[in-house]
């Protein structure tokens, strides 16, 4: 069986991992040139997907990247007011570790056979058992898994489903190396997350295992069209820091003071899902894992839902070696069940923090922990 991977995140590569553990092989075709080619983002929460990083052999080598600091958490509201702060003892398990995603993929990608992945690969269409890509090469397929994420073209051969747009856009800056050019700002916001909600906004800052800090500022209740008229001038990113500046008027200076100190890197970010409980008919030739079959909203679900994805399928295959229609059903039955439960999850999340008094909402939520 000729199974070929379309994507080279963490899906995808957890796909394949798992198949080689169980002595299957596969092929990963990426549109990205080589693995260095662009940035991976920032720090992801891992815990329900430990259990695919298990099955892949794996489980020690992330133990020895992620960071238990991470799992620290302040949420304050915007004059200032320390809502909730969880700094996490040294010895505690690692139970929901941050991760670079760099580091995961690194690690995923080097725990494949060479030549496993193939890069400069942009999918462009399938059909008949063969994949076309972008150059005018071809390759043949028995199963095609599309983990090409949200704007997955994989998934037009299932479904006519399409992200729309969640009524959040957000702005992604960060301070490089803060511990050594902002120590009063890296104290402030701590070893994990850092939090700030109200106003309809949200400013999330997150301490990256190189020294950089994240800073996502959301904008909620506000349409696809918003950064049109958002005033953000991302051309010029001076300009830019200081509108986003103003939108945050009112809000407490030591919070306006974290984008001040941010350098260049401004990023608009659209947010988009697909339906909750989005399923199709299962066709066993093609099937789908990660952003590409179910599309969350950011709230710490879609990456542990990816690997998880990848783990299921690959152990369905070792289980229907001769069957891989048997198999992508099996797949497609639990992970329809799982990620809908997942996705509703996600959106309840969404929902707390579009709200008015989202973070008192969120305390409450969070208070239980």
């Amino acid at each position: 069986m000729s199974i070929a991977i379309v994507g080279a995140g963490l899906g995808g590569l957890a796909l394949a991992r798992v198949l080689h553990v169980h002595g299957i092989e596969a092929v990963v075709y990426e549109r990205e040139p080589s693995r260095d080619a662009r940035g991976q983002g920032g720090m992801l929460d891992i815990h329900s997907g430990q259990r695919a990083l298990r099955e892949a052999g794996l489980i020690d080598q992330f133990f020895a990247i992620a960071r238990g600091e991470g799992q620290d958490m302040r949420l304050l509201e915007p004059d200032g007011t320390l809502l909730l702060q969880e700094d996490t003892p040294d010895d505690a398990p690692l139970l929901r570790p941050e991760v670079d995603r760099a580091d995961l993929r690194d690690l995923l990608l080097d725990s494949l056979p060479e030549h496993s992945v193939r890069w400069g690969h942009a999918f462009e269409s399938a059909g008949d058992g063969v994949l076309h890509f972008a150059d005018g090469r071809s390759a043949p397929y028995d199963l095609l898994v599309g983990a090409d994420g949200a704007h997955s073209r994989v998934r037009a051969l299932l479904t006519d489903a399409r992200p729309e747009h969640m009524g959040q856009n957000a702005v992604e800056v960060g301070i490089p190396d803060i511990d050594r050019t902002h120590p009063d700002l890296a104290a402030m916001v701590g070893r994990g997350n850092y939090w700030v909600l109200g106003d309809g906004k949200s400013l999330a800052a997150q301490r990256n295992g190189d020294g950089r800090v994240r800073i996502g500022i959301s904008f909620y209740n506000t349409d696809e069209d918003w950064f049109a008229t958002s005033g953000i001038p991302f051309d010029d990113p001076a300009a830019a820091r200081a509108r986003l500046i103003d939108l945050l008027s009112g809000w407490h200076p030591r919070f306006t003071a974290l984008i001040a100190a941010c350098d260049d890197t401004v990023v608009p970010r659209s947010m988009t899902t697909l339906p909750v409980g989005l399923t199709w008919p299962s066709r066993g030739d093609v099937t789908l894992v990660g952003d590409a079959a179910h599309l969350m909203p950011p709230v710490g679900e879609g990456a542990n839902m990816a690997l998880i994805d990848g783990a299921v399928l690959a152990l369905a295959l070792a289980a229907h070696p001769h069957d891989h229609p048997a198999a992508v059903k099996e797949y497609e039955e639990e992970m329809f069940e799982r990620t809908s439960a997942a996705a509703r999850m996600s959106a309840k999340i969404q929902e707390l923090l579009m709200s008015p008094d989202a973070s008192r909402r969120m305390l409450e939520f969070f208070q239980p922990r």
